[in-house]
């Protein structure tokens, strides 16, 4: 029996550290994380929180996923905007819906209505912009794929937005299109991607400057759609998404830290 207590002891006392260790390590990473509901017109919805743990007011951004839905890679990001210093709102644009097969994920994109979205992103902006914790005045949006066209959607539909960056997405091409933007907005497309193609964001930068807005437009020579996410098992490209996430952090700290 002594020795069955000893044993017992034992594993306690490293259960204990173990558990010990896990804190340190969250505490460690300087940030905080949470899953956090909110209203939407008539509903509410859910979405992932990241943020410094320290207390301040931040910038803050919107992060729109794939058409996958709100992935592991999607709440990664959002972990990382928050060790940059900012707080990240990663929405669902789903209502839960998640998937790895393409043909799922276009009947989940397709199935969002564009109106529900539009109030899910001014939705979005207004939580983020009643936190204590967040420079309302210095909110951002983020998104690829279908995301990176949201992204385009939140910049035409959310007028205080400091900052967009499109990654990848459907963007608008006439003076009409992008006449609502006010915020600076950088776009990442990708030379190979037959989808959303460099010529569109072209189009879209030429408005964008017609028009006296400020715009920077990047495409990336030999990669293609998704290039960015490390998942992309066919078409990640880890050079230059490394030469993009540069340009993005530098173009979110000029235009949301100062």
């Amino acid at each position: 029996m002594a020795n069955r207590g000893s044993a017992g002891r034992w594993l306690m006392v490293v259960f204990a550290a173990v558990l010990f260790a896990v804190g340190s390590q969250a505490e460690a990473s300087g940030i905080k994380t949470m899953v956090v509901t909110y209203a939407s017109g008539p509903d509410t919805v859910s979405a992932y929180l990241a943020m410094p743990d320290k207390g301040g007011r931040y910038p803050a951004l919107i992060v729109i996923h794939e058409w996958w839905g709100l992935t592991d890679w999607i709440k990664q990001d959002a972990r990382d905007f928050a060790r940059k210093g900012y707080v990240a709102l990663a929405i669902d644009l789903y209502r839960g819906g998640l998937t790895s097969d393409p043909h799922e994920a276009y009947k989940l994109m397709i199935s969002v209505p564009r109106e529900r979205a539009i109030t899910d992103l001014k939705s979005a902006f207004d939580y983020l912009a009643n936190m204590k914790e967040v420079n309302a005045s210095k909110i951002g949006v983020i998104g690829w794929c279908m995301g990176g066209s949201y992204s385009y959607v939140a910049a035409a539909n959310l007028p205080k937005l400091a900052a967009c960056v499109i990654d990848y997405g459907k963007v608008g091409t006439t003076a009409s299109e992008v006449k609502p933007i006010n915020c600076p907005v950088l776009c990442n497309f990708a030379q190979l991607d037959p989808t959303y193609t460099p010529a569109m964001g072209k189009s879209f930068e030429e408005a964008m400057k017609a028009g006296g807005k400020e715009i920077e437009f990047y495409d990336y020579p030999g990669v293609s759609h998704a290039f960015m996410n490390p998942n992309n098992t066919t078409g990640y490209n880890e050079p230059q998404s490394k030469i993009a996430w540069k340009r993005i952090f530098a173009f979110l700290d000029e235009n949301l830290k100062k």
